[in-house]
């Protein structure tokens, strides 16, 4: 029997500094939620709009998997490894942070918001050597599928990172159900619906909705309306 944990958008943290709004899904700087510390080896998923011509400043990470997904506008990085780069909407980025990065990121557009998940995931190993990874996705795979962003191999389709988890973009048509079956025995499911309403094994999601469902091998994803979401395949043990 599956078991499940929603998360209702309005239960986020939510910070507003002004060129920077953000909703946390899990405890995150000033905000603390002890119910929501993770899950599995999810650390934050951080839903941030980012005000034009605004940015983060440089700052450090280690030993954490850190994923960026615009949704809207673009992000310009630059990194101590000597990477300079803009992430546009249809992208993906990747950072194993390992032994210790700096980056910074700002909105490079005077007239337009940058919208972006900021995905952080505990590594499978430590101290790793830092690497970064950017990719194009292909749109026109997400219609009416789960298409990968995100795996472990570095041979397979997306992004790779440090850790056994499989990520998928989806964009289903209204009524438009389809299964997802685990790809590692273990690892559990996390779905955040980005636009729109599906229903999840039946419960239902709305924008910015999510859902953690474990102790299962497979679910099924249908769409009320035409929909975007995210699913996200972790494990809950290391």
């Amino acid at each position: 029997m599956a078991t499940t944990i929603l998360h209702k958008a309005n239960t986020r943290g939510h910070a507003d500094h002004g060129w920077l709004n953000a909703y946390h899904s899990f405890s995150f700087a000033r905000w603390y939620n002890p119910d929501r510390i993770q899950f599995g080896m999810l650390r934050v998923l951080n839903d941030d709009t980012v005000a034009a011509g605004m940015g983060f400043g440089t700052h450090p990470h280690d030993n954490m998997e850190i994923i960026t997904i615009p949704l809207e506008g673009d992000l310009a990085h630059k990194d101590s490894m000597g990477n300079e780069s803009t992430i546009k909407t249809g992208d993906v980025q990747v950072m194993s942070a390992g032994t210790g990065i700096q980056h910074s990121e700002f909105n490079p557009n005077v007239d337009q918001r940058t919208k972006l998940f900021q995905i952080w995931l505990f590594p499978k190993f430590r101290n790793v050597e830092p690497r970064y990874q950017q990719i194009t996705l292909d749109i026109a795979k997400q219609k009416n599928d789960f298409a990968q962003i995100l795996s472990p191999n570095p041979d397979d389709e997306g992004v790779w990172i440090y850790q056994d988890a499989w990520f998928y973009l989806s964009d289903f048509d209204q009524d438009f159900s389809k299964k997802l079956v685990l790809k590692k025995e273990g690892n559990g499911f996390y779905i955040i619906n980005i636009e729109g309403e599906i229903e999840v094994n039946g419960e239902k999601l709305d924008k910015r909705d999510a859902i953690g469902i474990w102790e299962t091998n497979e679910i099924e994803i249908k769409a009320n309306v035409d929909s975007k979401f995210l699913v996200m395949e972790i494990p809950m043990e290391q």
